[in-house]
């Protein structure tokens, strides 16, 4: 007998009994984007590897160790994505999006990471971007983190998460910071692990973001990019907070929240959590307004955020905003012959006079004993049930599966206006 063949490692399935939670929150994704006037942009899955050496940079982690990249049979350099916002703005800057335009942007799907496979961090993630182009004020960073949380209010997790702030300041600024940062590293390298050592010349903001116990005072007394900060920069985060006081958004200004890309400024925001474990990130956004630039377009601005839905997902685990979704409305049992063939029909109408309903029609034979337990099992309220006393009078009984209501038998138009409320 040949061997089962497993699924990739990191790479699950979703299964029919997981997909109702997925379409659950990716419901409330779309209704609070539309309610935002975000329009959904679809983008490639693989894309040209030289788009995330010249976004990322190439002395990353992600693209020196976790990009699937592969040549085609033309010999040429592909990637799966890893992320997003790379090709959003390369699909903006190839389709003449961003010449004097504002937009509002947003898509959603499978990323690809080589990492270590753990709760709430896959090797094929779904994830959420949301990008925003042409808007240079701190309104537009104010109106994304408002955005993120009404969904977190419409999923019923705004009491589980944090948001943390901070302010990278210019390009320019950051490079005056980060001279302070390698000079001060520099004098106390002998205490640095090798991660840290590895990132002082290439990356030394990302430092300030060790998870490394044994460096966290050395960490604190490090220079503090805020005092780096100009005018412009001081006055575009204030803007923000104030902002974020009036709509009574509650936030934590965190010092050490950096990016290691050189086209980040400005905000930088991320939602946590401590629930997740070490992935306590759940939504991490941010100006970059340098990126456009970088990829051959004209400078512009642009701010955005990204949530890995997996973890969304997990914080919704066990939670009562999950717990009375079902896939079906109703089920209806067919006991006889005569009931399969007036069954057809009537199932079609119903679908017809009450479109939003899931109705699901047992198929094949079975006692209405068997039938039933079935209508039960698949999470229906109502049981529709068809034998040869209501085909011979035309009606339906309805036997109410998830409340005490007595089971009784009503007409066809009668059982199609009881359907609509």
């Amino acid at each position: 007998m040949a061997k089962n063949i497993q699924a990739i490692r990191g790479m699950h399935d979703v299964l029919p009994e997981q997909t109702a939670c997925w379409q659950f929150v990716e419901q409330h994704v779309r209704d609070v984007l539309g309610a935002y006037g975000y329009k959904e942009i679809r983008l490639p899955i693989v894309e040209k590897t030289e788009l995330f050496k010249r976004s990322i940079g190439e002395v990353t982690d992600i693209v020196e160790k976790e990009m699937y990249t592969f040549d085609d049979r033309n010999g040429e350099s592909l990637t799966l994505r890893p992320e997003g916002t790379a090709g959003c703005v390369r699909a903006c800057l190839e389709h003449g999006l961003l010449h004097n335009q504002i937009h509002r942007l947003w898509y959603y799907g499978q990323m690809f990471r080589y990492e270590r496979p753990q709760k709430g961090r896959y090797r094929q993630f779904i994830q959420l971007g949301v990008e925003t182009y042409g808007m240079a004020d701190a309104d537009i960073d104010a109106e994304l983190i408002q955005l993120s949380h009404r969904l977190w209010q419409r999923l019923g997790i705004s009491d589980t998460v944090e948001l943390q702030l901070n302010s990278l300041g210019t390009i320019e600024e950051r490079a005056v910071y980060r001279e302070q940062l390698v000079e001060y590293f520099s004098v106390h390298k002998e205490q640095l692990d090798e991660d840290s050592q590895r990132r002082l010349l290439s990356n030394p903001l990302r430092i300030l973001d060790t998870k490394n116990p044994d460096m966290q005072v050395l960490v604190e007394a490090a220079p503090k990019l805020m005092e780096s900060l100009g005018a412009e920069s001081k006055a575009h985060f204030k803007g923000l907070t104030d902002t974020l006081d009036t709509l009574g958004i509650a936030y934590t200004l965190n010092k050490r929240l950096v990016r290691g890309l050189d086209y980040y400024s400005k905000t930088v925001f991320e939602w946590v959590t401590t629930e997740l474990g070490a992935q306590g990130t759940v939504c991490a956004g941010g100006r970059y307004d340098g990126l456009i630039e970088q990829l051959g377009g004209k400078p512009n601005h642009a701010v955005g955020f990204a949530m890995g839905m997996e973890r969304i997902l997990s914080l919704l685990e066990n939670r009562k905003e999950l717990a009375n979704i079902k896939s079906i409305d109703a089920y209806m049992i067919l006991v006889g012959e005569a009931a399969k063939k007036t069954g057809v029909v009537l199932a079609e109408k119903i679908r017809d006079s009450v479109p939003h309903i899931r109705l699901q029609m047992h198929c094949g034979s079975g006692s209405f004993k068997s039938q039933f337990k079935k209508a039960d099992k698949s999470g229906a309220d109502y049981a529709l049930i068809l034998a040869d006393e209501e085909v011979s009078s035309n009606k339906v009984s309805i036997k109410f599966l998830r409340t005490d209501e007595e089971q009784r038998t009503i007409s066809i138009a009668e059982l199609i206006e009881l359907l609509k409320k």
